[in-house]
């Protein structure tokens, strides 16, 4: 008798030992370039919009400079969530071999409302057309990324190669202004802060836009997951973005507006006064979706003229490599 209760005493613990292991938070490591493109740095700043935080999951938001040293990471399974530009996402599945790789949700789009990022020359310089940048230099912020594939593109269809015809070097944006200025490149790149500098304003015009370039929009950034980590983690997954979607919405409320500027400006240290000219604008900034759907459409396209800019081997089929019932499903629960 008493071996019987000894048994069955252990095998209860064991249930409710298993049953508290169950219930631990699923940790989800991510990947984030800047805020507020991405939301996981300050998910805890609106407790109370988020459900699952800190109950189904955990956050590990790992800062990264660029898209290209997250595919290292999500390759060596130190990353679950990797924010990786059009152009990274393709060379992961080509260089990588990450076939299993996943489109899950937006980041960053380019050209579906008003805006679209500018190419800019000087007002008092020496190209007036597309076709006077030959035998001129031009700045990109890297070599091979969306806004440079996307100039080549443009710039071949106007006769001109890279390397051949204008030369083409690497600043990050701050410094691209100062370049311009002191005319030591004739073309520079932007990002929607750098668009609203006020001496980029004086000093520079657009020459052509993004949009131009990509034949419609650009899926600048987007998040991407391997399938094995998507099946291993999807209930936690889908709990992130549900919350997560529920802050886009929080964020995006004009009501809120001067809260959310609030929150962004103490997280980057930089005053409010200087995101609340273009941020979450529809004619001055870039898009995110609410829903955090991605434009698969427009990735496809995208990497059609990765390739033709020389810079993809293989074909890739957007489709197969995206996964949206993720979002779907967390968008209607956030609706919930």
């Amino acid at each position: 008798m008493r071996l019987r209760q000894s048994i069955l005493a252990a095998a209860a613990a064991v249930f409710v030992t298993g049953g508290a292991q169950a219930a631990e938070p699923v940790k989800l490591k991510i990947g984030w370039i800047t805020v507020p493109i991405a939301l996981a740095p300050i998910m805890d700043a609106k407790k109370e919009v988020t459900r699952h935080l800190s109950k189904s999951y955990t956050l590990e938001p790992i800062h990264f400079a660029g898209s290209t040293p997250q595919i290292t990471a999500l390759a060596s399974g130190d990353l679950d969530i990797a924010e990786l530009a059009f152009a990274s996402f393709a060379v992961a599945i080509q260089n990588a071999h990450m076939d299993d790789l996943r489109l899950i949700a937006d980041s960053l789009q380019d050209g579906v409302n008003a805006y679209s990022g500018p190419f800019v020359v000087r007002k008092d310089g020496p190209v007036k057309t597309i076709e006077d940048l030959k035998g001129k230099t031009v700045a990109v912020n890297v070599i091979g990324a969306g806004i440079d594939i996307g100039m080549r593109a443009l710039l071949r269809r106007h006769g001109l190669e890279a390397n051949r015809d204008y030369s083409v070097i690497e600043a990050n944006f701050v410094n691209q202004v100062q370049l311009l200025s002191e005319g030591k490149v004739q073309m520079t790149t932007t990002v929607s802060e750098s668009v609203n500098d006020p001496e980029l304003q004086r000093i520079a015009r657009p020459l052509f836009y993004l949009k131009d370039a990509m034949g419609g929009p650009t899926q600048i950034l987007m998040r991407a997951a391997r399938a094995g980590t998507i099946a291993q983690k999807r209930a936690a997954i889908v709990d992130f973005f549900e919350d997560e979607i529920r802050e886009w919405h929080w964020y995006l409320d004009p009501k809120n507006r001067a809260a959310a500027l609030k929150i962004v400006s103490e997280f980057n240290k930089k005053p409010a006064a200087s995101y609340d000219a273009y941020i979450w604008t529809n004619d001055k900034d870039l898009y995110h979706d609410p829903d955090d759907r991605p434009n698969v459409e427009a990735l496809q396209r995208n990497m059609k003229t990765q390739k033709e800019a020389g810079f993809l081997n293989i074909d890739i089929d957007a489709k197969a490599h995206s996964d949206l019932s993720i979002v779907e499903e967390a968008a209607k629960r956030a609706k919930g």
